[in-house]
């Protein structure tokens, strides 16, 4: 979803930093055998994760929702030498796609995945993060907040995809779409939360940076 005029928006892109190579490929590769390839980040929503992960500078990063490995590989830029990226998707048919492509990087040692329920795998992760990405399942948004605010370091940046949900944010609500009601619900969650900070930045779909205090 584009706020914006489409001229600008392609204005905003050539004035970014480039898309790396690797993940030119990568993007080319999911649109041909994948399927919704719109949910990759893309190369401007990429960039903007690559920039952020590296003015954090996290020894460990959590990610939720994997789906080809774009955005865990722009995450991992800015990762420490030392550090981790562990990233949980519940899609066994893309691990060995996401694997190729963690592999083909530098920080392919340094990637870890996890194959299944993400609210049954992160209770089990003895680590705490200083960089969380939040791009799953939008019903259980809420649900990985709760989770993970205690596995996130002071002065941790959580990071939370789709939050404008194409709009859907401002239509009268139907009483069946859990989906935006939960989406709803876990804006107010994180800007009323005491624990941390929020921005909401309109980003492509809405992208939501929150500081743990």
């Amino acid at each position: 979803m584009h706020f914006i005029s489409e001229n600008l928006d392609d204005y905003v892109v050539k004035h970014s930093e480039n898309e790396p190579e690797l993940l030119q490929q990568l993007t080319r590769e999911t649109y041909q055998k994948i399927l919704q390839p719109r949910m990759l980040s893309g190369h401007y929503q990429g960039r903007i994760l690559s920039l952020i992960s590296k003015l954090v500078n996290p020894k460990n990063i959590l990610e939720i929702g994997t789906y080809t490995g774009y955005s865990a590989l722009c995450l991992a830029e800015g990762m420490q030498k030392e550090g981790e990226l562990h990233t949980l998707d519940v899609n066994e048919e893309l691990f060995d796609f996401q694997r190729k492509y963690f592999d083909k990087s530098e920080y392919g040692p340094q990637i870890f995945q996890h194959l299944g329920d993400a609210l049954e795998i992160i209770p089990k992760l003895d680590k705490t993060f200083d960089l969380i990405f939040i791009d799953a399942d939008k019903e259980n948004y809420p649900n990985y907040f709760n989770l993970i605010i205690d596995k996130l370091n002071v002065g941790g940046i959580i990071l939370s995809d789709n939050v404008l949900w194409s709009g859907k944010v401002l239509d009268p609500l139907k009483p069946d779409d859990k989906s935006t009601k939960a989406v709803l619900d876990y804006n107010t969650l994180i800007k009323e939360d005491p624990r941390i900070e929020t921005v909401l930045l309109p980003i492509r779909d809405g992208l939501t940076i929150s500081r743990k205090l």
